[in-house]
């Protein structure tokens, strides 16, 4: 899975030179299938929620036409897990953030294929839409499942998670809000970990410098099987917003 990082302050604040200068992603687009393709044409409509810019929170009650608690997904890969999850916690609202078409295109004809109603898509830079599309304390929970790991010492600072971007992350957040991170490799797990240790306005739900069981809100996906193939761990990571 994929996506991006930035500050603190509210939806009007431009992202600080760091972050426009860093991507924690890499636009490689693969070819849509006709089917995906076609899922842009038919649902997004109803799906797909168009990124603004300017400045004012989207009005999720909206989009949903109910008042319930939102999850937000960053980086949902094929939408197998986003999937799942809207059909089998319908009680909450899910807000996904994929920057890859096909992607987004496959989750779209799941999702039509059962008349959700539970689940808007942005695709789009995950860190321009808590800027600029949420407003603070808006989320119930925020999951970033395996992010680009960018393993290679050089390219460490294009990691997702850093102090800049969960502290944006903190303040889109409810009190209380949960923050489920997951990762197949050590490395970064111990980076999140650390980066979150010393983050301001969170708190290790399992107490200080522990990693968690895998929840059972967390399906294993074809992305994770293939990692446990190759022989990777995986760590979780549960963080409550203080």
């Amino acid at each position: 899975m994929t996506d991006t990082p930035d500050n603190e302050h509210d939806g009007h604040t431009s992202a600080p030179e760091y972050m426009r200068r860093i991507r924690s992603f890499v636009l490689r687009e693969g070819r849509m299938t006709p089917a995906q393709q076609r899922a842009f044409d038919e649902h997004w409509a109803r799906y797909g929620i168009d990124y603004r810019g300017d400045g004012s929170a989207h009005d999720f009650t909206t989009s949903f036409g109910r008042q319930a608690p939102l999850v937000l997904e960053i980086g949902f890969g094929n939408g197998e897990a986003l999937a799942w999850a809207s059909e089998h916690d319908q009680a909450r609202d899910f807000i996904g953030v994929e920057v890859h078409g096909p992607g987004v295109g496959r989750l779209m004809n799941a999702l039509a294929a059962r008349e959700a109603n539970n689940v808007r898509l942005y695709r789009h830079d995950a860190v321009e839409v808590l800027q600029h599309e949420i407003a603070p304390g808006t989320l119930a929970e925020a999951r970033i499942w395996f992010p680009d790991p960018w393993h290679k010492k050089r390219h460490n600072k294009r990691r997702l998670i850093q102090p800049e971007f969960v502290a944006l992350l903190a303040s889109r957040m409810a009190p209380n809000g949960l923050l489920h991170l997951a990762t197949d490799w050590q490395a970064y797990a111990e980076h999140m970990l650390e980066v979150m240790e010393a983050a301001p306005g969170w708190r290790n739900q399992l107490g200080s410098g522990q990693y968690a069981e895998k929840p059972e809100w967390r399906i294993e996906t074809h992305f994770e099987r293939r990692g446990l193939k190759l022989g990777h761990g995986v760590w979780d990571l549960l963080y409550r917003k203080s």
